[in-house]
């Protein structure tokens, strides 16, 4: 065979495995928006009929929806017929279902949603270890609704696993919640891509396998890990799969 021919095929082989290497992700993002919905209130006779309050996912038979529980309303107008609701396209239109809260950790900031009609594609949850330097991705609508009903995927790596939160410099500095986290401190993942306002609740996942690893946390970490700070840092936090497989254990939920 000649050289150049020899050539031709060893810069094809090339391309060709670098454009493998490349593609996981692209094929995961296609599957795991299709799970991916933004968790608000419904309601018929407000404009407009639905408000958005943060990301959430579907896991299980497709019925469960995770999300985290500072994104919950704190009330419910039933006199107006307000709901809990998700939201997501299909077939290039909005739709919306109904839900319900079934379970709710507050201590680590999970709440568990369940469809009254309707069904989802589920997420897998990644059962494996999660180390420092594994590389991540999440979905969810940063900046709420006002870029559309469209989900936004970025991508990182696990940059640190850490505690909730840390030592204080003085006594000035505590309060209740750091208090209370002080005597069950926990490990949250620390991640290097950012994630902004409407992005609470978006699935965390393995950028090959498209498993969901964690939960993007934007208020609830921040308020006790970064107290001692003057500004926020602009640091993503997630809380760890296990919290969530604990709380579904708790209610029985699959």
């Amino acid at each position: 065979m000649p050289v150049k021919i020899i050539f031709s095929v060893f810069i094809a082989l090339v391309i060709s495995c670098k454009a493998t290497v490349a593609a996981p992700l692209v094929y995961t993002i296609e599957e795991i928006k299709k799970s991916i919905v933004a968790v608000g209130t419904y309601m018929p006779k407000r404009s407009p009929k639905g408000v958005f309050l943060g990301t959430g996912f579907a896991i299980g038979d497709g019925r469960l929806i995770v999300t985290n529980a500072h994104v919950l309303p704190k009330n419910i107008d039933t006199k107006s017929i307000e709901t809990v609701a998700v939201f997501f396209r299909q077939d290039k239109q909005v739709r919306m279902l109904k839900a319900k809260a079934v379970a709710i950790d507050k201590e680590h900031d999970i709440a568990i949603l369940k469809l009254t009609s309707g069904v989802l594609p589920a997420m897998e949850i990644n059962q494996s270890v999660v180390r420092e330097g594994q590389n991540i991705a999440f979905t969810g609508f940063p900046i709420g609704m006002v870029l559309g009903l469209h989900p936004v995927t970025h991508r990182g790596i696990v940059s640190a696993i850490s505690p909730v939160v840390l030592p204080v410099l003085n006594s000035r500095q505590l309060n209740a919640k750091l208090l209370k986290r002080l005597r069950a401190p926990y490990n949250v993942y620390q991640l290097d891509a950012t994630a902004y306002p409407g992005n609470s609740g978006s699935p965390v996942y393995n950028v090959e396998t498209g498993k969901i690893i964690g939960i993007v946390n934007k208020v609830f970490i921040k308020e006790t890990k970064e107290t001692i700070l003057s500004k926020p840092s602009g640091i993503t936090y997630a809380i760890p799969i296990r919290y969530l497989n604990d709380l579904l254990k708790q209610y029985n939920l699959k």
